[in-house]
């Protein structure tokens, strides 16, 4: 195929949800829920970290930071994914599907490596805790959320580029947005160097972070298992545990997603785990945070308690 053909390409129509047709409403409904609901823990978590002074501390400072991320991750996908569930236009313009692209790459891993900062907080926190507040300065805290971000664009540059400059002969892509091998699909030629640069920067942004977070994890219980009572090493755990609860679920998709062979699944269940780390991984952090937090929950309170009073 020539490659004069990829300028007639001007726009990509997603297939979506077809498959579910006569379900459609009946996700627009559900998704649009969580959504909402996503949306609005979000903002509440910011809103009560920055109004708090309880929480002017580096792990609340790198909350905000991931929850004003996956806000803005789930504001480049959800929207149109919406929209096409009932019915309106399902084409987008190479040039929009690119934006969409860069936008959800950059931000889905600046929240991997937010996490992981997250993770060196609580290793400080636990294992240091005499030097936390030198050693977690808000210089500190601030390159670490300027590393993540700026991998975050590095990588997301990188990754657009290389499709982008693929020749496509189709315009279906078999998904509710614009996700990387999806779209590669639609290239004329072969991308067997495109899948393996996909691959090399799926294990570095996942398999890294994750290792950074598990060498932190076992630090930390091998500290808390030090302590002498019952209620300091429960207290110690608990600092942990919506920290831990969120990597899991969070690598977990993501890995899922972009570490198996390429043909494994089909579309429906390609469909399912994004949906899993699209719409459901953004909102487990509000919950978990929020639901799981006695500091979060009782800071929640006083602003309540403020306003009425």
């Amino acid at each position: 195929m020539k490659r004069e053909n990829y300028s007639i390409m001007t726009e990509f129509t997603f297939q979506a949800f077809s498959s579910f047709h006569e379900h459609q409403m009946t996700l627009f409904v559900v998704f649009l829920k969580l959504y909402i609901f996503t949306l609005a823990g979000n903002v509440i978590i910011v809103t009560i970290i920055r109004i708090d002074r309880h929480l002017h501390t580096p792990m609340y400072f790198f909350l905000s930071m991931l929850s004003t991320s996956e806000t803005v991750y789930t504001l480049v996908i959800l929207p149109r994914m919406l929209s096409s569930l009932v019915g309106m236009s399902q084409s987008i313009s190479l040039a929009g599907c690119a934006t969409q692209m860069f936008f959800f790459v950059t931000f889905g891993i600046t929240n991997c490596f937010l996490l992981t900062a997250m993770g060196y907080d609580r290793y400080v926190a636990i294992c240091n805790p005499l030097r936390y507040t030198i050693i977690m300065n808000k210089r500190v805290c601030f390159q670490l959320v300027g590393g993540a971000c700026s991998i975050g664009l590095i990588v997301a540059v990188t990754q657009v580029s290389a499709v982008f400059r693929l020749p496509f002969c189709a315009t279906k892509v078999a998904h509710f947005f614009c996700d990387i091998r999806p779209v590669m699909k639609l290239s004329c030629i072969d991308t067997t160097v495109n899948e393996i640069l996909t691959l090399v920067i799926s294990v570095l942004v996942l398999v890294v972070p994750m290792g950074l977070v598990f060498i932190s994890y076992v630090l930390i219980i091998s500290t808390i298992l030090k302590i002498a009572s019952a209620e300091g090493r429960k207290k110690a755990f608990a600092t942990c545990a919506s920290h831990l609860t969120v990597v899991i679920v969070h690598y977990g998709c993501a890995s899922i997603a972009y570490l198996k062979p390429k043909s494994e699944n089909t579309r429906d269940e390609d469909q399912l785990i994004s949906v899993t780390y699209t719409v459901i991984t953004p909102l487990l952090n509000p919950v978990v945070y929020t639901l799981r937090n006695k500091e979060v929950r009782d800071a929640l309170y006083r602003a309540v308690c403020r306003k009425h009073s």
